[in-house]
């Protein structure tokens, strides 16, 4: 593209550069991302930027929105969707994919469309498929607009935790014994499946704990501890996702670890400790962000393991090609090693979320870390970097 024909830069037009955040989505995750919208819009700087929340509904309708966030906060266990804000039923928005233009229109039936202006950055608070594996992150790319988070194939790799632990073992990176049940595998022959899982069960030993490969908040996921489990299980995580994940259980302490792209590159924050929730089995959806468990932070490590454990999140950022930002998290094991669990791409921004805790007990409090997520998409192009 020539350079006559690249947007103008919001400074160029004379206006502040505007924020689309985009949340909701298709996903089983779909009111965590409500929830970490309404924290992210009500600390963005309003002096700084211009904001346009963009929701996606269940049936991936993308939606105007209200820019309420107080209605985005789940309320007497009660969980908030992107139905309840939209500001029609019917209305639509849609994004050019012409990368000359940016611009975002509004759309309703038997009505002419309305221009809404042109996006500079996207804050795209997805979570699970349909947002946070890439398949957003192209559409953006292909619209040539800047982005928080990583690209498509970090996106991807952070979201299928079968593809995500293959690629840190080339990468030297310890991670722990599982198996992964793909869904032709699975559908062919159930039996076979159940065997491969079974003599797991029996090299590794009970409990296991049966994943969907592709979701996350902790959602589909079953602690099984002996056989009689299996199916319901299986069947749970298969709601989710048709391929599914068995794990063995790592006896150890639960650490995770942010990471944050700065001008000069990634760095990590304190570390947290996720503590054993003694009302719930492990640390799942509702303890979570129903019942507001919280983890210790900064973790009680010896200076020696608290580097170790930040060298580790930052080894683990470069090996999947992460961009902005990613949560790490790690199982200490009795054995005194880090092994490493999952990454996420686009963790929680809840108020309760691990992430931001761990930058705010390293010196970045909330807003400023919105901030530099938006600052360090604005620096990058879109494209192949």
């Amino acid at each position: 593209m020539s350079s006559e024909n690249l947007p103008q830069t919001p400074e160029q037009q004379g206006r502040k550069p505007r924020v689309a955040v985009v949340f909701g989505g298709r996903s089983s995750e779909h009111a965590i991302s409500v929830v970490t919208a309404g924290a992210v819009l009500r600390s963005i700087d309003r002096s700084k930027y211009e904001v346009l929340p963009i929701g996606i509904t269940t049936d991936g309708r993308w939606a105007l929105t209200a820019d309420e966030p107080a209605r985005m906060a789940i309320a007497d266990r009660r969980l908030p969707s992107v139905e309840e804000l939209a500001e029609s039923e019917d209305g639509a928005v849609v994004l050019s994919v012409d990368p000359a233009s940016r611009q975002v229109v509004y759309t309703e039936p038997g009505a002419v469309p309305k221009a809404l202006g042109e996006v500079d950055v996207v804050f795209p608070v997805l979570h699970g498929p349909y947002g946070e594996d890439g398949t957003l992150q192209g559409l953006l790319e292909l619209s040539g607009i800047p982005y928080v988070g990583s690209g498509v194939l970090a996106s991807a790799v952070g979201q299928d935790k079968d593809y995500m632990k293959r690629v840190f073992t080339s990468f030297g990176l310890s991670v722990g014994p599982y198996v992964t049940i793909r869904p032709r595998e699975w559908e062919a022959d159930r039996d076979a499946a159940t065997a491969r899982i079974l003599d797991f069960a029996a090299e590794h030993g009970w409990p296991l704990f049966v994943k969907p490969a592709r979701a996350g908040s902790s959602i589909g996921i079953t602690k099984v501890d002996d056989a009689s489990g299996l199916e319901a299980a299986v069947k749970e995580a298969r709601r989710h996702d048709p391929k599914i994940i068995v794990e063995a259980l790592l006896r150890g302490r639960e650490i995770e670890c942010g990471v944050l792209e700065f001008e000069d590159g990634p760095r990590a924050s304190v570390p947290a400790e996720i503590p054993p929730v003694s009302s719930h089995d492990f640390y799942d959806f509702e303890a979570k962000y129903i019942d507001s468990a919280s983890g210790i932070v900064p973790a009680p490590l010896t200076p020696e393991q608290t580097a170790e454990v930040q060298r580790l999140a930052i080894e683990a950022f470069e090996a999947a090609s992460c961009e902005g930002l990613v949560r790490a998290d790690f199982f200490l094991t009795e054995d005194g090693d880090f092994v490493i669990n999952e990454i996420n791409t686009m963790p929680g921004f809840t108020p309760i979320s691990m992430y931001p805790l761990m930058w705010e007990k390293s010196g970045i409090a909330y807003p400023e870390l919105v901030d530099r997520l938006i600052q360090a998409a604005l620096r990058r192009s879109t494209g192949l970097r």
